[in-house]
């Protein structure tokens, strides 16, 4: 008797909900499993954030540019679908932190805003005398004593001192995360810095033990850099997923409304905005927290999630002409502290750190906008963010004309806030959907990491969870 198959829907056309899709149909066809796969996106494009613009010879990220090397996935990804050639790495280069109307190199060494050369630490003129003495208590400063989750401000500060924190930890972390220290989760971001201060009690002794040197037989490390990304921008990545996922798997352009369990049998009706109903033996969702509660309306597991905050953010690419940008600082960006009074939280020199994005003779300057508390900035109109933008950089660098063009990219609620208690949130809404939903799971940038390898290794943790139920 031939076995009946089994339907599986993935909701959401992000990277998560990509990378779901490509390895649950990986092996479904090693396998021979009888399972049908179908991946719902309610735009008409896949992909998510991530967004290439291809004009005039530039490549231009609207969302995410790269991905940590040390992290795996995406690159492994990225060559099983034929762009292993168009991997490339960053150019190593000098970055700044704009404190207060002066770019100050980053002090050689620091891990994400550690110290572990401490030459270079004692020299900068990012810290006053008395800031780097309340630092240097972190090397006698006894473990904490303090147990479960905390935020990383809490964490810093008591390490480091205010100063330290203020002018270099906070504008690196909240810019990855868009966040306010103060509030982020230490466990559900940085859970290393925690073991090292467990492992070594000091973090500067911990940090400079435990971090790796870089080989010397590595002729290019100077100049290579940690991060990777593709020549042919991420959206390659997007397309080449597609391309290797059946079409007739794929429906774009069409939202789920609801979710129910059946009545009196295993399994859900999805009801989809088209008026059509179709059925499925287990769903993976890689949709933002704030739509879950909305598809099941009278399961109460996702409720909590309303109340999670997300931060809105802008992206502004410009280009110029290079003869009208006299730069003469030799670096590939700058992060911005709270304590200085600019828009801008960060700028990239994407020219210098990924030329392969910008023809010869053009400088192309990439720069964000809106994290936790600012984010009203991006509702202004494009003349207005491009005046501002502008005005800010003209601040840090002589640019003599406007630029060629501008694009903006507004992310609306697209920054997740893993804050202090997010991971026993997590754990417990997992644990309540298991119970109560069985052969639903969640994945995606708003649960177990927000980074592009994050999210592939979600939904190859979710094919996992899909192949065990079934």
């Amino acid at each position: 008797m031939k076995e009946s198959k089994k339907k599986v829907v993935v909701i959401g056309g992000g990277i998560t909900g990509l990378s779901t899709a490509y390895y649950l149909q990986k092996s479904i066809s090693e396998q021979g499993l009888p399972i049908e796969l179908q991946l719902i996106e309610a735009s008409h494009k896949l992909g998510g954030k991530i967004q290439t613009v291809y004009k005039d010879g530039f490549v231009i990220e609207r969302g995410p540019d790269s991905f940590l090397e040390r992290k795996k996935s995406a690159a492994e990804l990225a060559t099983e679908v034929g762009l292993a050639d168009t991997l490339v790495h960053n150019t190593a280069g000098k970055a700044f932190v704009l404190v207060k109307n002066k770019l100050h190199p980053m002090p050689d060494g620091a891990v994400m805003g550690i110290p572990t050369k401490m030459g270079a630490f004692v020299t900068t003129d990012l810290f006053s005398v008395q800031g780097k003495m309340r630092a240097a208590f972190d090397i006698i400063m006894p473990r904490s004593k303090m147990e479960g989750d905390q935020s990383l401000g809490t964490f810093f500060r008591r390490r480091l001192g205010d100063e330290v924190v203020e002018n270099l930890i906070e504008p690196l972390l909240s810019g990855i995360y868009a966040g306010d220290i103060d509030q982020l989760s230490l466990m559900s971001t940085f859970p290393q810095f925690h073991q090292v201060e467990r492992d070594h009690r000091s973090l500067i002794l911990g940090m400079k033990k435990t971090t790796p040197v870089a080989p010397k037989n590595r002729l290019n490390s100077k100049t290579q850099g940690k991060f990777l990304t593709l020549t042919g921008g991420l959206q390659s990545l997007v397309d080449a997923l597609e391309e290797k996922i059946s079409p007739s798997s794929v429906m774009k352009g069409t939202r789920v409304i609801s979710v129910e369990k059946k009545p009196d049998e295993a399994g859900y009706n999805l009801k989809l905005n088209n008026g059509e109903i179709i059925q499925a033996d287990s769903i993976v969702l890689t949709l933002p927290h704030l739509a879950l509660a909305d598809l099941f309306p009278k399961q109460k597991d996702f409720c909590s999630y309303k109340q999670m905050p997300s931060t809105t953010v802008a992206t502004v690419a410009m280009a110029f002409d290079a003869e009208e940008v006299e730069d003469r600082l030799d670096g590939t960006g700058f992060v911005v502290s709270r304590n200085s009074d600019y828009t801008i939280t960060a700028c990239t020199w994407t020219h210098k750190k990924w030329p392969h994005t910008t023809p010869d003779g053009k400088v192309l300057l990439r720069c964000y906008v809106g994290r936790a508390g600012e984010e009203t900035v991006v509702d202004l109109s494009d003349e207005e963010i491009e005046k501002i933008v502008l005005d800010d950089l003209r601040d840090t660098m002589n640019i003599l004309a406007k630029p060629e063009f501008t694009i903006i990219s507004r992310w609306k609620n697209a920054m997740p806030q893993y804050n202090v208690g997010h991971k026993a949130r997590l754990q417990e809404v997992k644990a309540n959907v298991r119970a109560n939903l069985p052969g639903v799971f969640i994945a995606g940038s708003s649960f177990d990491g927000l980074a592009i390898p994050d999210c592939i290794d979600q939904g190859k943790a979710a094919v996992k969870d899909v192949l065990d139920y079934i």
